[in-house]
Parts: C-alpha cells; sequence; structure tokens
C-alpha cells in the first residue's frame, strides 16, 4: 500500500511543492512548526532513511540543502533546522525548519494553522527562490 507521501508525489493528493526532479521531492508540511517547514522526500517509497542506497542518501541531502537555501531566502530566520524523525510517516523524509531558537524545532509545540492562501503564497516564493 501506497504511502501518503507517494500519492502526493503522483498527485493523487495534492501538496504545496516547492521543488521537484527525477528523483526528490519538496513540499510545505501541512501542520508546520514554522512558515516555511517543508517536508523533502525522495520519490522511491523507501520506509527508513537509514535503508536508502547511498547515492539516494546523498542526492537527499543535496536537493534538501538546495530547498534550505531557497527557504533561507524568503522566510526570515536565523538558519534552517533540519530533523528526520521517520516515525509518522512510513517514507524517508526530512523536516526543514526555518529557526530563530530551538524551540522552534520541538515537536511538542502546536502547530501552525495557516489558511489556504497562506500556504499557496509561502510555495510560491520558495518557488521562485528554488535554483
Amino acid at each position: 500500500m501506497a504511502t501518503i507521501f507517494t500519492k502526493i508525489v503522483k498527485g493523487e493528493i495534492p501538496s504545496y511543492k516547492i521543488a521537484e526532479d527525477e528523483l526528490f521531492y519538496a513540499f510545505l508540511d501541512i501542520n508546520p512548526l514554522t512558515k516555511g517547514h517543508t517536508l523533502v522526500i525522495p520519490k522511491k517509497e523507501v520506509d527508513y532513511i537509514f535503508d536508502l542506497d547511498d547515492d539516494l542518501m546523498k542526492g537527499l541531502s543535496v536537493f534538501s540543502k538546495r530547498v534550505a537555501k531557497a527557504i533561507e531566502k524568503i522566510v526570515p530566520c536565523k538558519r534552517i533546522g533540519v530533523a528526520v524523525l521517520g516515525l509518522e510517516v512510513a517514507h524517508a523524509h526530512v523536516h526543514l525548519i526555518p529557526l530563530n531558537s530551538e524551540q522552534d524545532i520541538n515537536f511538542e509545540h502546536p502547530k501552525l494553522k495557516l489558511s489556504n492562501d497562506e500556504f499557496n503564497e509561502i510555495a510560491e516564493k520558495i518557488r521562485t527562490a528554488f535554483v
């Protein structure tokens, strides 16, 4: 059975897409900790990030870096934090979270409630900044 992320990649479930290439897909988290909180996934469905083959793991890291640089151009923050939890969806993924303090990456904090328009505006700006 395909994960929700595979369904997003296939276009079966809508997403606020940031960037995509033949191997990876980046989109805004719909339950963000901060504005610009983005998920980056390999299109290949692999449950555990450390089960990715070496080339895919390297590619995920480089693609995530490119996405993080685009987020930094748009979202005011000191850094982009990186988190890999992997328990909530059985599909390897990286969280890129704009940070102004270490508390911004606390997953126990309440999630932001953004409107569809806010998500679309953020996604469009980051997409434009993605090189």
